[in-house]
């Protein structure tokens, strides 16, 4: 887990999707890195504890300011809290935020990849089943087929066990045999 620091230079939602999607690389976004974690963690630690605690609420108003709200809540919080039960402490709301990006048609309206990607990123982090076969074709439509793998895979999961046993040790839940058997399978890794 990364050392937390609490910054207290205020963040805006512009230097969060810049920091992301301009400073940062897809292979940092979705490889375990102690140095860039500590990076986030340097330079956002206090705005995701705002997000958390639900002081950014304003940031849900606007397509940007929204995606970089699920971006704290979804993203940086697995980066800075890995291993921990923190890391899913911002699911919930970053669902809501995912679903909301759909409902206003931001995610439709959106010319980006790389953020459509992530505006759905919650929904396939979901442990809720409902949840995960309703996004699979938002999946389809609006990102690329590596994505749409990994969303289908996710799926998989949750329609098996109900839930992602790889979260179990970091959530102190216990794991079945069937779980545990599972995560010794080549592959079972995301």
């Amino acid at each position: 887990m990364a050392t937390i620091h609490k910054t207290q230079t205020p963040v805006s939602p512009d230097d969060i999707l810049k920091f992301w999607f301009e400073q940062s690389t897809p292979k940092q976004w979705f490889t375990k890195s102690q140095a860039f974690d500590d990076v986030i963690s340097h330079r956002f630690a206090g705005s995701i504890s705002d997000a958390l605690a639900g002081r950014l609420a304003a940031w849900c108003e606007r397509a940007d300011d929204n995606l970089a709200l699920i971006l704290l809540l979804d993203q940086f919080t697995r980066h800075i809290y890995r291993d921990s039960p923190s890391a899913f402490a911002g699911d919930a709301q970053a669902l809501c935020l995912s679903q909301r990006a759909l409902e206003r048609g931001w995610l439709q309206s959106c010319g980006s990849l790389h953020r459509r990607k992530f505006m759905l990123m919650p929904m396939m982090h979901s442990e809720d089943l409902e949840v995960q076969q309703t996004a699979l074709p938002l999946f389809e439509q609006f990102t690329d087929a590596d994505t749409l793998r990994f969303a289908q895979r996710h799926e998989e999961i949750v329609a098996r066990f109900g839930r992602f046993p790889h979260r179990n040790a970091a959530l102190g839940r216990p794991s079945t045999d069937q779980e545990r058997a599972f995560l010794q399978e080549p592959g079972s890794s995301f």
